[in-house]
């Protein structure tokens, strides 16, 4: 082949010149001639070369060298030339790989015969590689675009809603893999056993918009019923059941959580171009993205509904709503809980709370640590309204604050507190000269015994009625905050001196009083007077419902900057559905015995001490087993 380029690798370079210019470079061959292997070698690399003629005498070893060059660049042809004496080598050369033997005398016509092989070989041998190398491509280019086009749909699955465009979009997919002329989805009709189609690709809108397939004796029916591809292949149009005429198709199932609800197929009406099992495959990798779009659509669907539903319960109902995430930035406020704090015309989703609330008392409430829940707090606005609010953790949510416009009622019981502590307060005056006047009636003259016991009685009644109305007087004082004389003292001091005062009566009823406080508890802020009133109380109440031979405890201990501080007996306890309401005013259980005096006051006047001392008070009780009150009051902090 003219121009085909030759090495000579020779070590004599007359010989080289005589083949070079007497044979090779007159019959149009490009000829470079070496006498070094190691130059060889190189030349090589550097520019290919489309066959080689070597002396067998180079390298030293005659067989070493030729097996390093076959080695080296197997597809160039090898012609050797030497001495014919030693046969054996001749074939052991030959079965190296060497395409020739020349041995002189050369012969000119000989010598362009064999490279003229040599050069058709390493021609062959290129085209071949060549195909094989184009043939190679094509595949993997073919599965790269397989691999981009399902790419493409999953990423379409999980970026978009709109559930049509996605079905499309993996009906398009379907048709440019398998190179189809159609392409269908169906999904089942639950309602009437029946196929739709819900999207398609060179159908007829028409076609599509009435077509219904049943699923019994037909091809599609029979994949969802089986959930197993189908593939048909016919010479002629096959009618797949009164629907179109196709002569290769493929069905695949639509799986969501081990259900079939539809059908992907790709087909050919025309074409006799037959579909493969790798098809197969990927158009099921399709139609399981498909599933998946579709119950994400299904989720989506129910999530919006559910989400529509909360929207307009929120947005309807008369309480304040707030949530805030973890990280402290606002995700939902309803419009009642806008109106109250001004956030009407602001953006405050996703804001922190700092930003969105100017109120001092609702970023606390929102940012301070609470360690139980639900936390309840008053909130009074600059407006003078007043917000009860309840704080609550949702798991993996946040924090949820409600609120109620307590306003109203606070107004009302401020003027229902004003109206009874003015009646009681004009009432003592005359209790006590009926109770005086009573008194003197023994004293002006003699009574009988029947008498005698009409005046105890009236003096009992008396007496209660005063009790009541000191009582009411008392909780009077306390909500109207004149209380304000609290100084640094020790709790421990305080139930001491109730312990003292109570221990008469403790023996009288045969009761045992274990008393459990430690002389080191942290000092508190607060009225000594009415702390021992608290302490009063609640070892009172439990000495009344206890049975006699009870057993009553009181302790204390430090946890978390706060005096814990609990009242315990084994009495009559309280009903469940009554415990909310003990600390109401003149409330008693319905449990509690006749005979047993009381104006259901008590733990009223309590519980607002506790929180006019910023503490908490709660009950725990088991009916017939016994009742513990719980008080928690904040330790004196040190000034910074």
């Amino acid at each position: 082949m003219p121009n085909s380029t030759i090495l000579l690798i020779v070590s004599d370079k007359q010989t080289g010149d005589l083949i070079e210019r007497g044979v090779l470079r007159p019959a149009g061959y490009q000829v470079t001639q070496v006498q070094e292997p190691t130059a060889a070698k190189s030349i090589i690399r550097s520019s290919p070369v489309d066959s080689i003629i070597l002396e067998s005498g180079i390298g030293g070893d005659k067989l070493e060298f030729v097996h390093d060059l076959l080695k080296t660049f197997p597809a160039t042809p090898l012609i050797l030339i030497g001495p014919g004496k030693d046969k054996d080598l001749y074939v052991d050369i030959l079965r190296q790989g060497v395409l020739d033997f020349l041995t002189p005398p050369l012969k000119p016509d000989i010598v362009l015969e064999t490279v003229k092989r040599g050069v058709d070989q390493k021609a062959r041998l290129n085209s071949w590689a060549k195909d094989r190398y184009r043939r190679d491509t094509d595949v993997l280019r073919r599965r790269v675009n397989y691999l981009e086009t399902l790419g493409k749909v999953g990423r379409s699955v999980t970026a978009s809603l709109n559930l049509d465009e996605v079905l499309k979009l993996v009906v398009d997919a379907a048709v440019e893999i398998t190179g189809a002329e159609e392409g269908s989805l169906l999904i089942l009709e639950e309602s009437s056993g029946e196929l739709t189609m819900r999207a398609s690709r060179n159908f007829q809108d028409e076609f599509v918009q009435t077509f219904r397939l049943p699923i019994n004796d037909t091809l599609a029916g029979e994949v969802v019923r089986t959930g197993k591809p189908a593939l048909l292949d016919e010479k002629s149009p096959q009618k797949i059941k009164t629907s179109y005429l196709v002569k290769t198709l493929i069905y695949v199932p639509l799986r969501v959580q081990d259900k079939v609800i539809g059908v992907l197929g790709v087909d050919n009406r025309e074409s006799t171009r037959s579909f493969t099992s790798q098809h197969i495959t990927l158009v099921s990798a399709l139609a399981d993205y498909a599933a998946i779009a579709i119950e994400n659509a299904r989720l989506f669907a129910g999530t919006e509904i559910e989400r529509n539903k909360l929207e307009a319960i929120l947005t309807r109902i008369e309480d304040g709503v707030i949530v805030v995430d973890a990280n402290g930035n606002v995700i939902l406020a309803n419009r009642i809980a806008r109106a109250l704090f001004d956030l009407d015309d602001k953006d405050i989703i996703m804001k922190p709370v700092e930003e969105v609330f100017v109120h001092e008392q609702m970023v606390g409430l929102l940012k301070n640590g609470h360690e139980t829940f639900p936390y309840r707090c008053e909130i009074e606005l600059d407006n003078g309204r007043v917000i009860n609010a309840q704080l609550n953790y949702v798991p993996d949510v946040g924090l949820t604050v409600t609120m109620h416009d307590v306003t109203y009622f606070k107004e009302l019981d401020r003027i229902k507190s004003e109206f009874v502590s003015n009646v009681s307060h004009d009432l003592r005056s005359p209790l006590t000269a009926i109770l005086g006047y009573v008194e003197l009636l023994e004293r002006v003259g003699p009574v009988n015994d029947k008498q005698r016991s009409f005046i105890q009685r009236v003096q009992v009644s008396v007496r209660n009625i005063t009790e009541l109305i000191n009582d009411l007087l008392d909780l009077g004082r306390i909500e109207s905050g004149f209380d304000e004389r609290k100084v640094s003292l020790s709790l421990q001091n305080v139930v001491q001196y109730s312990v003292e005062s109570i221990k008469d009566r403790i023996v009288e009823s045969g009761h045992r009083l274990v008393v459990d406080v430690p002389e080191n508890l942290p000092q508190i802020i607060g009225d000594s007077v009415r702390l021992r009133q608290v302490v009063d109380n609640l070892l009172g109440n439990s000495l009344r419902y206890t049975p006699k031979g009870g057993k009553i405890s009181i302790s204390a201990r430090d946890e978390n900057e706060q005096i814990i501080l609990q009242v315990s007996d084994n009495g009559c306890g309280i009903p469940a559905v009554e415990r909310p309401h003990v600390f109401e005013k003149f409330y008693r259980a319905s449990n509690v015995v006749e005979n047993i005096s009381g104006s259901g006051l008590g733990l009223a006047i309590v519980k607002s001490i506790v929180e006019n001392h910023n503490g908490r008070i709660w009950v725990d009780s088991v009916e017939g087993e016994g009742s513990t009150f719980t008080v928690v009051l904040p330790i004196e902090r040190e000034p910074k």
